[in-house]
């Protein structure tokens, strides 16, 4: 069975990386390939544009370059019919001026290459700095729902592989291109010069290398697309696998994984079988035609020297010149080769440049009133309605919720009931598509982000910490801490003492992903970070779930003065954290059921009543 076979027959989460390859050659953007085309040359301008000066400079020497080494054969020619028979005759400056002329060529034909290399590697390089730093910016700034779409393995494959296409371009293929640009435009009109009948009979002969040359650029432009859509699929697979090795290797899901990546492989493969084939016929058929054409000179040419209508010098300077018509065809095919590859990798990468956050900055802010520092600040939801895109069925129903300043608010209800949709609509990393969100008043849709992000935290149940010391991730809830402030904030939660207990204490390094941590004594971590942060509003969705028994005894009674002085919303299963809360919403179906405090829904006898008489007996 072929991975496109499995497509076919099911559409389930095992397979769901499927849904993102099959988008992948278009990139996000339905429109046709010369929109493609031209979306990717803005972006392609925009680049060189910074550059135009020193990319101008580098033209002019390669062009200086060309001329030095196109000198190469007409001194040659020079010397067979004018410096040899002097030099018969007694006279030996004419051919000592060619045999100095040809080293002058030479060394000048080597030094401008080199100062071209030097300057053209330097704007390369530049370039390629700019553009991963466009990217990597770029994709910061989208939304949550981007990244809900778009896999970080394609993220990475935009960021590695499609970068690597193009500097294969800049380094090697744009030399190529301009080079034998230079050297064809050159050649023709110093042939056409030196003898115009065969002159002539070359420029004829490479009339059907125009038009194979054509066919090839649209046939390899067609293929490389292909190779890099399936490029970014393996990518995808491998980021995957590897993020979810502990499921991999619980599960024995192996033998599943090395059969999606070898009907990937083998995509992978065919498409480049296809990208070489069309190398090999085009590079083949321009030997065939230069051969034949030089061929027919050589023919030709030497009828005429006999027939003393051609200098032989002409005609050793014509086979030369003709050898540096053809070589450069075949340096043409390796840049179209470069070419198409770097074009499909620019689209992608521009098609991700090309995507705009969903969440946007207001043009004119409007800033929050003072903090009272007390009571934190309230939280209104006027009219919201929420679905996740404009087909899919209403999430939230139209809900009007007022918290006031200071009060704890906690979620409940059944899994998929609406709980954490509401609590990223408070938190804005969505909006609304009815309705708005208020913060004392004022929509977060005119709030500015900075301004947001300063007085709302979230404390989520994966509490991703970065690689880097315990004392750095703290401090990323307020850059620029003490690391007295650190550890009062780390006091405060009850990680102190485990803390110390590290390695190095706050200095340990936590690896790759909080590794060196467990899940409880990260969660521990990202309470720390949000208190130092000392938002007005903090949101704890899930927050709790990873901690056993005594540390989550440890949190409650952390939690109880970290929740002081501010307004916060806890979404929890375990009814030992929503009983700190000052009021409970039952959450079912996008709707809220049940309005109150603890004490008052447990008496009224209601859903949330039985969810309490639930977690007593399972204590017992």
């Amino acid at each position: 069975m072929t991975v496109r076979d499995v497509t076919a027959g099911s559409a389930s989460a095992d397979d769901r990386w499927r849904g993102v390859a099959a988008e992948d050659i278009e990139e996000l953007d339905h429109a046709t390939g010369i929109k493609l085309q031209e979306r990717s040359r803005r972006l392609l301008r925009s680049l060189v544009r910074p550059h135009a000066w020193p990319a101008g400079l580098a033209l002019l020497l390669m062009v200086c370059e060309s001329a030095a080494q196109l000198a190469g054969p007409l001194l040659i020619a020079a010397a067979i019919d004018a410096g040899i028979p002097a030099a018969v005759d007694g006279r030996f400056t004419p051919l000592a001026l060619c045999v100095v002329g040809y080293l002058l060529a030479t060394l000048a034909s080597a030094g401008l290459k080199y100062l071209f290399l030097r300057l053209s590697t330097r704007i390369g390089q530049d370039l390629l700095l700019d553009l991963r730093h466009r990217v990597f910016r770029h994709v910061q700034r989208l939304s949550v729902s981007f990244h809900e779409k778009y896999t970080s393995g394609k993220v990475i494959s935009r960021l590695t592989s499609d970068l690597e296409s193009i500097d294969e371009l800049i380094q090697d293929g744009l030399e190529d291109l301009l080079s034998s640009l230079l050297v064809l435009i050159g050649v023709c009109g110093i042939l056409t010069v030196l003898d115009a009948p065969l002159g002539l009979l070359v420029i004829v002969g490479m009339v059907p290398l125009v038009v194979v040359t054509r066919w090839y650029y649209r046939a390899s432009q067609r293929t490389y697309r292909g190779t890099r859509g399936a490029i970014a699929k393996i990518i995808v697979q491998y980021v995957e696998t590897m993020n979810g090795v502990n499921a991999v290797q619980a599960f024995r899901r192996a033998p599943r994984n090395e059969a999606i990546m070898a009907d990937l492989n083998d995509e992978y493969r065919e498409a480049n079988r296809v990208a070489l084939n069309l190398v090999a016929t085009y590079t083949q058929v321009v030997r065939l035609v230069g051969n034949l054409t030089l061929a027919l000179v050589l023919l030709i040419g030497a009828w005429r020297v006999v027939d003393g209508g051609l200098e032989l010098g002409v005609l050793t300077a014509f086979t030369l010149y003709l050898r540096r018509v053809y070589d450069p065809l075949e340096d043409l095919a390796m840049f179209a080769n470069s070419y198409t590859s770097a074009a499909a990798a620019l689209e992608k990468i521009s098609g991700l440049l090309q995507e705009e956050p969903e969440l946007r900055e207001p043009e004119r802010p409007l800033p929050l009133p003072p903090r009272d520092a007390r009571t934190g600040r309230s939280i209104r939801l006027r009219g919201t309605q929420f679905r996740y895109r404009p087909q899919t069925p209403v999430v939230l129903h139209r809900l009007d919720l007022h918290v006031p300043a200071g009060q704890t608010l906690a979620l409940v209800g059944a899994t998929g009931a609406g709980k954490s949709t509401l609590a990223k609509l408070i938190a804005r990393f969505y909006d609304p598509t009815e309705g708005a969100v208020l913060l004392d008043g004022v929509d977060l849709r005119s709030v500015a982000d900075a301004d947001l992000r300063r007085e709302l935290v979230t404390v989520t149940q994966e509490n991703f910490l970065f690689a880097g010391s315990v004392a750095d991730n703290i401090g990323l809830g307020r850059p620029g801490a003490s690391r007295a402030d650190i550890v009062r904030a780390a006091t405060a939660v009850g990680a102190h003492g485990f803390i110390e207990a590290l390695p190095a204490g706050y200095d340990t390094d936590v690896r790759k992903r909080g590794g060196r941590l467990s899940a409880g004594q990260r969660q521990l971590v990202a309470f720390a970070r949000a208190l130092l942060a000392d938002p007005s509003v903090l949101v704890l969705d899930e927050a709790t779930s990873s901690l056993d028994a005594p540390t989550e005894r440890a949190v409650q009674a952390a939690l109880e003065s970290v929740l002081t002085d501010r307004t916060a919303v806890i979404i929890a299963h375990r009814l030992s954290t929503v009983l700190i809360a000052d009021r409970v919403l039952v959450v079912d179906s996008g709707r809220v059921v049940e309005d109150g405090s603890p004490a008052e829904l447990i008496d009224a006898g209601g859903e949330f009543a039985g969810l309490h008489r639930s977690w007593l007996q399972s204590l017992a």
